[in-house]
C-alpha cells in the first residue's frame, strides 16, 4: 500500500477530501446534480517549521480539521435549507460562527468525555479506597460513553446516510493507496476501514488518557482535574504521531494496535451506494492528480 497524504469526512450528502493546502466538498443536490467547491486553507500557522513539530503538528491539525470539518457541513446543509442565499453570506459573520461552532464543539466534547465520566467515577468510587480503582473507573466510563455514543446516533436515519458516506470516503481512498483506478467498480471493492481514520484518532484519544491518567495519583480532586484538561493536547498530539505512523507503516505491531479503531469503524462507516461514490470520487479528483499518483515508484510519498 502506497501513502498518498489525502484524507477528508462525510457530510451531508457529501464528502470532503482535502490534500495539503487545498480541500474540496462533492455534494448531491437534491436535484441529484454533484456540486463541488474547491478551497485554499493556508491554516492557522503558516510556518512550516513550526507546524511539521512533533505532537505540536497534532494539535494543529486536530483544530484545523474541526475549522474545515463546520466550513464543509455548513456548505453542504446550505443545498438542504429552505430559504437558503448562498451568495448573501456575510464572510466576517460566517467565520465567526465556523469559530464559534468549533469552540462549542471542543466544550461539549471535553464535558462530555472528560469531565462527566470524571464526576461519574468520582461518586461511583466513594466505596473505593484505592485511586487507581477509580482512575481505571474513569477510563472504562470514558470508553463506554464514547462508544455507546457512536452507537447512539447510528440509529438516525440521517446518521446512517452521512456513516455511508463515510465509507465512500474510506473505499476512495483505499481505491488509490492499493494501486487501484479510481472508478466505481474499483472503490465498491475496496475496504470501508482504514487506519488514519477520524474514528481510530478519537478511540487511541481514550486510550492514551487512560494511560496516562492511571499515572496522575494526586491527593487533590482539583489538580487532577486540571491536570485532565491541561494534558489534552499533549494526548491529542501523541494520538495524531500514532495515528501518522499507522497510515505509513506496514509493520504487524503497528497494525495490531490499530485494530480497536479498525472495529469502531464497522460502526461509524456503512456501505455506500454508486450514486454516493460517485459524489466521493469528485470531491477526490478535485484535489488531488490520482494518475499521477499511481504512475509514482511505490517508494515515493508525496
Amino acid at each position: 500500500m502506497k501513502y498518498s497524504g489525502i484524507g477528508g469526512q462525510a457530510v451531508m450528502e457529501g464528502v470532503m477530501m482535502k490534500n495539503k493546502s487545498r480541500y474540496a466538498v462533492a455534494v448531491r443536490k437534491p436535484d441529484q446534480e454533484i456540486v463541488v467547491e474547491t478551497t485554499e486553507y493556508a491554516g492557522m500557522i503558516k510556518n512550516e517549521k513550526i507546524r511539521n513539530i512533533p505532537l505540536v503538528r497534532g494539535v494543529v491539525q486536530f483544530v484545523e480539521s474541526l475549522v474545515i470539518g463546520v466550513r464543509s457541513l455548513t456548505f453542504s446543509a446550505s443545498f438542504f435549507e429552505e430559504e437558503e442565499d448562498i451568495g448573501s453570506k456575510d464572510g466576517k459573520k460566517e467565520e465567526f460562527m465556523t469559530g464559534a461552532t468549533v469552540a462549542v464543539s471542543l466544550l461539549l466534547a471535553v464535558g462530555i468525555f472528560m469531565v462527566l465520566p470524571y464526576g461519574v467515577s468520582l461518586l461511583l468510587g466513594r466505596s473505593l479506597s484505592s485511586r487507581f480503582a477509580v482512575t481505571v473507573l474513569e477510563g472504562i466510563l470514558r470508553l463506554l460513553i464514547f462508544i455507546g455514543y457512536v452507537a447512539a446516533i447510528s440509529l438516525m436515519p440521517d446518521i446512517k446516510r452521512v456513516y455511508m458516506y463515510h465509507g465512500a470516503e474510506h473505499k476512495c481512498i483505499n481505491c488509490i493507496e492499493h494501486g487501484m483506478d479510481l472508478n466505481v467498480e474499483n472503490v465498491r471493492k475496496s475496504s470501508r476501514q482504514h487506519k488514519r481514520c477520524g474514528t481510530s484518532f478519537l478511540l487511541i484519544v481514550m486510550f492514551i488518557s487512560i494511560l496516562i491518567f492511571m499515572l496522575l495519583q494526586m491527593e487533590s480532586k482539583i489538580l487532577r482535574f486540571l491536570l485532565r484538561l491541561l494534558l489534552l493536547p499533549v494526548i491529542a498530539g501523541v494520538s495524531y504521531e500514532f495515528i501518522r505512523l499507522a497510515g505509513r507503516s506496514e509493520s504487524r505491531f503497528v497494525g495490531l494496535l490499530s485494530k480497536p479503531g479498525l472495529l469502531l469503524q464497522k460502526i461509524t462507516t456503512r456501505e455506500p451506494d454508486d450514486a454516493m461514490i460517485e459524489v466521493a470520487i469528485a470531491s477526490v479528483e478535485a484535489v488531488f492528480d490520482w494518475k499521477a499518483f499511481l504512475e509514482e515508484p511505490d517508494g515515493k510519498k508525496p
